[in-house]
């Protein structure tokens, strides 16, 4: 067997450390796997972007052919693309756009499913009244963080402001997002404990796109790879044709 190239779009984090261990395990079993720099998050972007940016920066990357100065071995001239959380949401948006250029795509935990339950519209109130309170009570950092703990949204608290606007700008396209015309082979894993992305979005996905596949890992909350890194690894070795 040939090694196979894949690439990985890592979720709303600023750090990748904790993906080594499931890189190795994809690489014992011959699978070349290269975890991209996300601009605004572990690259640097001064920008704010939307998602049909975050696409075109995806196609650019693999049009190219060099990342970290490896040269890209095509299969049938398409590749595959592991997606976590919000790194599924850039993944789901990209295989819509360019559903040739993909043999297949893995999802873990993915962002893309648009909620606009009574919680999370007060969530987005909250967002849009934090720096007014802010002001009003001198800019107090205990009284911010205890809110951002409260409505459950620390990513969106450690943000700056450009990325802030970014994540805004990347939760309302998700309401644009038709999964159900994703054409594109899809494994979905999902973490049967996870509070981020609720198992309903994953089951939601797999209904929604017609030629997808949905495995659950017991125990595991947002991120599966991490926790049970051997048992997501097998799955992917197991379903996908490699």
């Amino acid at each position: 067997m040939g090694t196979l190239n894949i690439f990985i779009l890592h979720g709303w984090t600023y750090s990748t450390d904790k993906w080594r261990p499931f890189l190795d395990l994809l690489r014992q079993k011959g699978i070349k796997a290269t975890l991209l720099k996300i601009p605004g998050l572990t690259e640097k972007s001064d920008k704010v972007w939307e998602i049909d940016d975050y696409v075109e920066w995806l196609r650019q990357k693999i049009d190219d052919q060099k990342v970290s100065n490896l040269t890209i071995k095509q299969f049938n001239n398409k590749f595959m693309i592991i997606g976590h959380s919000n790194g599924g949401r850039i993944a789901l948006n990209f295989a819509l756009k360019y559903p040739d250029k993909l043999s297949n795509l893995i999802l873990i935990d993915s962002a893309g499913i648009y909620h606009n339950e009574l919680i999370i519209k007060i969530k987005r109130l909250v967002f849009g009244r934090i720096a007014k309170v802010g002001k009003k009570l001198n800019s107090s950092e205990i009284f911010r963080t205890l809110l951002y703990k409260i409505i459950g949204e620390s990513d969106y608290k450690d943000a700056t402001p450009v990325m802030k606007q970014t994540m805004i700008n990347l939760i309302n396209s998700d309401k644009s997002l038709n999964l159900n015309k994703v054409s594109v082979p899809t494994l979905i894993i999902w973490g049967r404990e996870d509070k981020t992305t609720p198992l309903s979005d994953g089951k939601l996905m797999h209904k929604l796109i017609k030629n997808s596949k949905l495995f659950f890992v017991n125990k595991a909350k947002h991120s599966p790879q991490f926790s049970h890194a051997e048992e997501v690894a097998e799955i992917i070795f197991k379903t996908v044709e490699i």
